[in-house]
């Protein structure tokens, strides 16, 4: 049976209470994995790896 909810893991529950606030995705708002101090276009992991795919095959 995997482990799921290992402290520190990426999207475990208590990961992200480090102290800083994180940054929402500007595609969906869910938390990434940036702090809210991040300049730029912040994106989640999943959309991350959406817009990576649809980069990588566009010619």
């Amino acid at each position: 049976m995997p482990v799921t909810d290992a402290p520190g893991a990426p999207g475990a529950p208590g990961a992200a209470d480090t102290g800083t606030a994180l940054a929402d995705c500007v595609l969906c708002g869910e938390p990434t994995e940036y702090p809210a101090s991040t300049k730029g276009a912040t994106l989640c992991p999943v959309c991350e790896w959406q817009e990576a795919q649809r980069t990588a095959c566009s010619g």
